[in-house]
């Protein structure tokens, strides 16, 4: 079963954040992930959610899990820990 990334942020700090896209982007591919929905600017319909909106498909959640705790992308988390406000939740799709 497909599992999701999901992130919805705020950049506190673009300046700190600048490197962290080009750097997790080549994480996601030794585990099957996908880039699906990356927005800077999302709209907020109800609530009040952050304006960065990511979406990353992976084959299912213990390869979203290996990527997240994976030395590679270990490496670069903290670009967007110490920069920005917000969560990541991973959901499993339907299938």
């Amino acid at each position: 079963m497909p599992a999701y990334l999901l992130a919805n942020y705020t950049i506190t700090n673009p300046d700190g954040y600048a490197d962290y896209p080009p750097s997790v982007a080549p994480t996601l591919e030794p585990f099957g992930g996908e880039l699906v929905v990356a927005d800077f600017s999302s709209e907020a319909v109800e609530g009040s959610p952050a304006p960065v909106s990511i979406v990353v498909k992976f084959p299912d959640r213990n390869s979203a899990r290996a990527w997240y705790d994976s030395e590679a992308y270990q490496a670069v988390i903290g670009l967007r820990r110490d920069n920005s406000e917000g969560f990541l939740a991973f959901v499993d799709g339907i299938v």
